[in-house]
């Protein structure tokens, strides 16, 4: 019986090597600088007290009414959007306040804070009819500027809010509430169960 001679196997080519040493470092760098903790059910329950402002807002005896309805919507959306990002953050056990957080809410806070500040401007000229429009606006394009850093819905979802600004802009103050429903509202939701089924809640 002869012995058998062992199959030599020739030796794996180096740039495979390296093609798979480039592919995890590009996808550990990627999961690095994105912000993933952009709250998808969250999202969802922004959205749904949004229409029940909607409603109310449209109801409004007058437009300082009208103002304090959002405004405490806002309150309410903000406490909902932190504790769901909290929450979501520590299911996935990732730092909120890692590197791709902080660069995220570094650009997400200038916007809201020109819209703060020129609501005020607004209501104290009496322009309120184009605060719709601006909050629109401004809230896309933080969501925008904050989404350079996490996942591609987030960006594509901040176009969307801007697309609904500029039609409340140029559009009777009477479709204000409607396009506050679609916007706060609908893309909230919409985007937010995208984000729930995609990108882990």
């Amino acid at each position: 019986m002869q012995p058998t001679t062992p199959i030599r196997r020739g030796p794996v080519p180096l740039d495979h090597h390296a093609q798979d040493n480039l592919r995890y470092i590009r996808e550990t760098m990627e999961r690095a600088s994105a912000f993933t903790a952009v709250p998808g059910w969250g999202g969802v329950v922004m959205g749904i007290t949004a229409l029940g402002a909607a409603i109310v807002a449209s109801q409004a005896a007058n437009r300082e009414v009208w103002l304090l309805v959002w405004l405490v919507e806002g309150v309410i959306a903000a406490s909902i959007a932190g504790a769901a990002m909290i929450w979501k953050s520590r299911s996935a056990n990732v730092p909120l306040l890692s590197r791709p957080g902080r660069k995220f809410a570094l650009s997400f806070a200038p916007p809201m804070l020109v819209g703060a500040l020129l609501t005020v401007v607004l209501y104290q000229t009496g322009q309120t009819a184009a605060i719709p429009g601006l909050w629109l606006l401004l809230y896309g394009t933080a969501v925008v500027t904050g989404g350079a850093f996490s996942i591609r819905a987030v960006p594509l979802m901040g176009l969307c809010f801007m697309v609904l600004g500029a039609v409340a802009l140029f559009t009777p103050p009477a479709w204000n509430d409607a396009l506050m429903a679609l916007g706060f509202g609908g893309l909230h939701i919409a985007f937010g169960i995208h984000i729930a089924r995609r990108h882990g809640g």
